[in-house]
């Protein structure tokens, strides 16, 4: 995978806080986008399940509108508080695409910046109804711009519900 798309936002709050607002509360914040939808029956309500005592299992998953829960991807990664990384599926990819997200959480004074790489977006042809026919230029832009309504929900949320922060 060589493309890619990476996103960054400082949100006010702990590495810990917001891996715990990322992963436990990302059907609250994550901003959905008619381009990018993973199921004809989207949008959803996406959750995390986290990956066991024993570090294994672990996905990305949709909860549909009917009940239904497509699988977006494993998790690949969980360091709470540093790193996480989960495959990105669209239901309608075939066997050879494939996008991977993963996020770091890296402490800047009272704040932390988290970044986004989503990578793997060359592998899915352009024709593909995922794409919409976008170059692969423009489809990594429309891919960002979700990142970053998202990551910006992400630090509105934290703002909301977590107490301030003193600088370090």
């Amino acid at each position: 995978m060589t493309s890619r798309v990476v996103v960054s936002l400082r949100v006010p709050c702990s590495p810990d806080e917001a891996f715990a607002l990322f992963t436990e509360e990302i059907g609250v914040w994550w901003a959905d986008s008619a381009f990018f939808r993973f199921t004809p029956r989207s949008p959803g309500t996406l959750a995390f399940e986290p990956p066991g005592a024993d570090g294994e299992g672990g996905r990305l998953i949709e909860r549909l509108p009917g009940g239904k829960v497509f699988e977006i991807g494993p998790v690949r990664a969980w360091a709470p508080g540093e790193r996480l990384v989960v495959g990105w599926r669209h239901a309608s990819f075939g066997p050879g695409h494939a996008t991977e997200v993963e996020v770091t959480f890296e402490r800047v004074g009272a704040e932390t910046r988290v970044s986004v790489e989503h990578r793997g977006w060359e592998s899915v042809p352009q024709d593909h109804v995922a794409r919409h026919g976008f170059p692969l230029q423009l489809t990594n832009q429309r891919q960002g711009e979700q990142w970053r309504a998202g990551l910006e929900r992400l630090s509105q949320r934290a703002a909301e519900t977590l107490p301030p922060r003193l600088p370090d």
